[in-house]
């Protein structure tokens, strides 16, 4: 049980994330709050992330995946965890981790191994400052791994089918 709630509080606490921050590349400048921009701003200065000022376009990709998959998906498996034990909830879990899990792959490498000096924002230099990105990135690769591993390996969540007898 203490997965389902660590999984409820993960998506509860990613709709607002999500809606705030995460998507503000995609608006046009001045659509976002002066405040959330602010805080964007602090976040990507504070940590070093260009990604989120000025995005690749492989990583806006993921941004509107993001709005368009992962954001519509939040409630329903924040509902899921919160009520505990719907086995439907199973598939879509392990599409979602899956896909989160992949694109996490890539923004983690790019953080661990791209150059960031020629990045307009500024970008991590030293390993210090990419475990420090890192740090805040990897909670999204770990969770969705987590998740994936209970919906495949939980009892609970496998479904096995009965088959008539004849």
């Amino acid at each position: 049980r203490w997965r389902e709630r660590l999984f409820a509080l993960y998506f509860i606490s990613h709709i607002p994330i999500t809606a705030l921050i995460d998507l503000q590349p995609l608006l046009p400048a001045g659509i976002a709050p002066r405040a959330l921009t602010d805080l964007l701003q602090q976040y990507a200065t504070s940590f070093r992330d260009p990604l989120m000022l000025q995005p690749p376009e492989w990583f806006k990709a993921f941004i509107y995946c993001e709005a368009f998959l992962q954001l519509p998906f939040f409630p329903i498996a924040a509902y899921a965890f919160l009520k505990g034990g719907c086995r439907w909830i199973r598939t879509p879990a392990i599409i979602y981790s899956t896909h989160v899990a992949t694109t996490l792959f890539a923004i983690l490498a790019h953080i661990l191994f791209h150059d960031f000096s020629k990045s307009e924002h500024a970008g991590p230099q030293t390993l210090r400052e990419r475990l420090a990105l890192l740090s805040i990135y990897l909670p999204y690769l770990l969770i969705p791994l987590l998740l994936l591993f209970t919906m495949l390996c939980n009892p609970h969540y496998k479904h096995v089918e009965k088959r008539k007898r004849k």
